[in-house]
């Protein structure tokens, strides 16, 4: 198999690509398509013919967002420099999914700014998780962000609550207040809440833009802002991005990477394998969301990869795209060699150099124009979130009862292990639970049924572990051992997501994208729970409820999914998993 360049370090902001000819071919023909029916000067234009020609051009307000900030950037300098008078020592960012990915990401890769505060994202339900991040910030010192495009969603609000009421009890209502700021659209109810209150700030959204594409919005770079960072400079480097995504489809940056992700994609090519340089590894996340809710649906869509180890090429299948993120200044000597290796063996590799943390504003449009593009090739709305939407309200179903009854409806195990595999319980519905009884060998056991599911793993397959724990260090280096062992005894591509946060990004791909997952959920007894002021429910009944509702819709959707349920004591349980994983894998 013969492979092709594409792009130059130059032209194309750093991006170039190698690809087998077929692959080469085809994204010649996508261009010469785009060009033939001048399809950039109609995404500028907003035209929804481009996807499905249905509410697609009301969601295109981020193509003008960065110019619209720029005029408007004294309110970033303000901000910042109100913020360092505040002498705040930390800021504690409340959202999720487009509401936090971009805050998070600036945080990892910008670190603390002097005399600015040290930021924190809480994107998380888990009791354990809520009260370590808390134990992280001086409630004293912390300015909290709340952060919901629609106001509405469920997560950021009981945040608010649970830390407006721990803020009260530290420093008072009234000075409580003056903590809090608030991004939302204009109208919604955390507006009125914040007019109420009182909140120091209240921030607009911008309608037109949701939230997976709003990194240059409010929703980015208030946050940026509030962290020290340069928020002019970073919006004036993006402008540059702007104006070449803007131009001719043959020398676009943004257009030229979704013509590759979308004719990949038809041709089955469809596991985006992230691999980023240490300096900028957290936006492997933000994209993560950016790729799999906009393009995974109708059964069709990109499954983006994030974290997982590389291997040599002969681990891979023919069903991977590898974008490799490569921070220039100082770039990995381990993924250089994996990378340059998988070139050699003729994998398909997009190469995208980063010279300064400062241009991340420019990859942030690559990718929502190149997800966009990508979206338009495949055939769908790259633009909403249906099976997102479905888990919610099925997560509502299950609060309401709480709410009603003051417990959650009784469910039973198929399998409850012993001492020996730390009491681990499994759950599935009536489908999956018969399938994998009709597959086990021998006497019932943990491994055994560990080794029925992912006899259900075929080739073009990926593998996904969904953990509802508290995402800290020792977890996720266990759930990436479980993982990796997956991914060497079955040599398909495997993806990791703590819940409930990927609920809100790669759970729509999950769900409504092609049925090639096969899915791992864990989930835990909660050592000790966390009380929300003014609910009956506590953030252990919501987490509960989020992690059933996530569960219900995989097994309507005809997902191949088993449930694993640890007890209190997470990483003896993970431990007790793993160890059932290589013996079901041997």
């Amino acid at each position: 198999m013969s492979a092709s360049a594409i792009g130059s370090k130059g032209g194309l902001f750093g991006q170039s690509a190698k690809l087998p000819a077929e692959l080469t071919a085809e994204v010649a023909a996508v261009i010469a398509d785009w060009t033939a029916g001048d399809k950039v000067r109609r995404l500028w234009a907003h035209d929804a013919s481009l996807w499905t020609n249905t509410d697609e051009g009301q969601w295109l307000g981020w193509l003008d967002i960065v110019a619209q900030q720029i005029a408007d950037a004294e309110k970033f300098q303000s901000l910042a420099a109100e913020v360092r008078a505040g002498k705040f020592s930390h800021a504690l960012l409340l959202g999720m999914g487009g509401s936090s990915l971009c805050p998070e990401v600036m945080a990892f890769t910008f670190g603390r700014a002097a005399g600015f505060p040290e930021m924190h994202v809480l994107d998380s339900t888990d009791p354990a998780q809520v009260t370590a991040t808390e134990k992280k910030v001086d409630l004293a010192r912390t300015l909290f962000i709340v952060s919901s495009k629609s106001g509405t969603t469920l997560e950021p609000n009981i945040f608010q609550q649970y830390f407006y009421g721990r803020a009260k009890k530290v420093v008072g209502a009234k000075e409580a207040a003056r903590r809090f700021i608030a991004i939302t659209d204009p109208g919604s109810h955390l507006e009125q809440v914040a007019k109420t209150e009182g909140f120091r700030q209240i921030a607009h959204g911008v309608a037109s833009i949701g939230g997976r594409y709003s990194a240059l919005s409010n929703f980015g770079m208030i946050p940026a802002a509030v962290q020290g960072i340069d928020v002019p400079k970073f919006l004036t480097r993006a402008a540059d991005m702007v104006k070449a995504c803007s131009i001719s489809a043959e020398a676009n940056p943004g257009v030229q990477l979704g013509a590759i992700l979308g004719a990949a994609g038809k041709r089955g090519i469809d596991k985006v394998t992230i691999i980023a340089s240490p300096a900028i590894f957290d936006l492997g996340a933000w994209l993560e969301q950016l790729l799999a809710e906009s393009t995974g649906k109708q059964g069709k869509g990109l499954i983006p990869v994030d974290r997982e180890k590389l291997g040599p090429p002969a681990e891979y299948g023919k069903d991977r795209l590898f974008a490799y993120m490569r921070f220039s200044p100082t770039p990995d000597a381990a993924q250089e060699g994996a990378v340059a290796a998988l070139e050699s063996a003729g994998n398909p590799v997009v190469r995208i150099e980063v010279d300064d943390v400062y241009n991340l504003g420019q990859e942030f449009f690559r990718w929502e124009i190149a997800t966009a593009v990508a979206g338009s090739i495949i055939g769908i709305n790259a633009f909403n979130q249906p099976d997102v939407e479905a888990s919610k309200i099925e997560t509502k179903k299950l609060t309401s009862e709480y709410e009603k009854t003051g417990t959650l409806p009784t469910e039973k195990s198929f399998y409850e292990g012993g001492v020996a595999e730390a009491g681990i319980r499994l759950f599935a519905d009536q489908r999956n639970a018969g399938e994998l009884a009709r597959t086990i060998s021998g006497t019932a056991s943990l491994a055994g049924y560990l080794k029925a599911h992912l006899s259900r793993v075929n080739a073009g397959d990926y593998f996904a572990l969904l953990g509802y724990l508290q995402m800290d260090a020792e977890h996720e280096a266990q759930m990436q051992d479980i993982r990796e062992t997956v991914h060497t005894a079955k040599r398909v591509a495997t993806c990791l997501g703590f819940g409930p946060r990927f609920l809100h990004s790669t759970g729509q791909a999950y769900k409504g994208g092609p049925n090639s997952g096969v899915f791992l959920q864990i989930t835990c007894d909660d050592a000790a729970d966390v009380a929300i002021p003014g609910q009956k429910f506590t953030f252990g009944i919501v987490k509960a409820a989020q992690a059933r509702g996530d569960f219900a819709v995989l097994a309507e959707r005809g997902r191949r999914a088993l449930r694993v349920h640890l007890g209190a004591d997470v990483s003896t349980g993970l431990a007790a998993l793993l160890s059932a994983l290589r013996e079901a894998l041997k």
